[in-house]
């Protein structure tokens, strides 16, 4: 028990942040269950972030409601974005959504009461892991429901054939503007998490790296189910600790990882429980044949 206890007392701050990445690619799972490639999911968290981190120092508002408060900003702010943005598809809507990013950024650096480039320091540390992983649990069972609803079918058959979709009577601009309001929302409060955690938030914490970087926590762990996104983001945030010994030499296995699942599981690895039980069905088939 006491093993436990020095566990997670040594391993708290990372345990923290694996569940606010695996929130972070629960947030960008639901665009791209839609079809939908975004990269503006690091902005919505610094939304979310400097939101709740400045309503808590500035204003004292509680910390619970200044989450939510986080978040419907960045959900205020994804609907005129999306209505604007859902004109383009593929590689240019994702670039669009970058530039997103890129200007909250720049904003960020320039606003006084934002700290410019300094950011902001000396915020309470009142998350706890039992706030992450309740709200992760929360997220990741409503998604999981959502899934089977007549909103995760229509977002299936979005992303499957949108015009398909539409000739079925699907308002395919309806649904995909609340799975990019929803992911938004959902961001800004891992941002909002994230920040009570870290002590401090500064603007380069939320730039293109960070956004590509939730991205690949949904690509990696595999979109096809709500498990995918959050087995990527532990797998890739836990790795770093697990390969500290190696050093300057981690980033390279996160590389290959990546590499080898885009070539040979291009739906992620969740999809490997998938693939065992096709073969175990190919060779129960094969030797009934026999």
């Amino acid at each position: 028990m006491d093993a436990i206890v020095d566990f997670f007392r040594v391993y708290q701050t990372t345990i923290g942040v694996i569940g606010i990445n695996a929130l972070l690619a629960l947030s960008v799972w639901v665009t791209l269950y839609a079809g939908q490639l975004t990269l503006g999911n690091a902005a919505f968290m610094a939304v979310g972030a400097y939101g709740a981190a400045l309503l808590g120092m500035r204003v004292g508002v509680p910390f619970p409601v200044g989450l939510a408060l986080g978040a419907l900003l960045s959900a205020a702010l994804a609907l005129p974005l999306g209505l604007a943005v859902f004109r383009l598809r593929g590689v240019y809507l994702a670039i669009a959504t970058i530039g997103f990013g890129e200007v909250v950024r720049v904003v960020l650096l320039t606003l006084p009461f934002t700290g410019k480039a300094l950011g902001l320091n000396g915020i309470p540390p009142v998350t706890e892991l039992w706030h992450i992983y309740l709200s992760l649990a929360a997220v990741a069972y409503v998604l999981w429901r959502v899934q089977g609803s007549t909103v995760g079918r229509a977002w299936a058959a979005i992303r499957e054939d949108e015009i398909a979709a539409a000739s079925q009577g699907i308002a395919v601009r309806r649904y995909k503007l609340a799975a990019f309001v929803a992911g938004a929302a959902l961001a800004a409060w891992a941002g909002g998490l994230s920040a009570h955690l870290n002590f401090s938030i500064e603007p380069g914490d939320f730039g293109f790296t960070r956004a590509v970087q939730i991205l690949v926590f949904a690509v990696v762990g595999g979109t096809p189910s709500v498990a995918g996104p959050i087995f990527g983001a532990t797998l890739l945030t836990a790795l770093p600790e697990v390969l500290r010994p190696l050093k300057e030499y981690r980033d390279i296995f996160a590389g290959l990882i990546l590499m080898g699942v885009i070539i040979y599981l291009p739906r992620g690895l969740v999809t490997l429980a998938e693939l065992r039980k096709t073969r175990r069905l190919q060779e129960i088939g094969a030797a009934d044949v026999a």
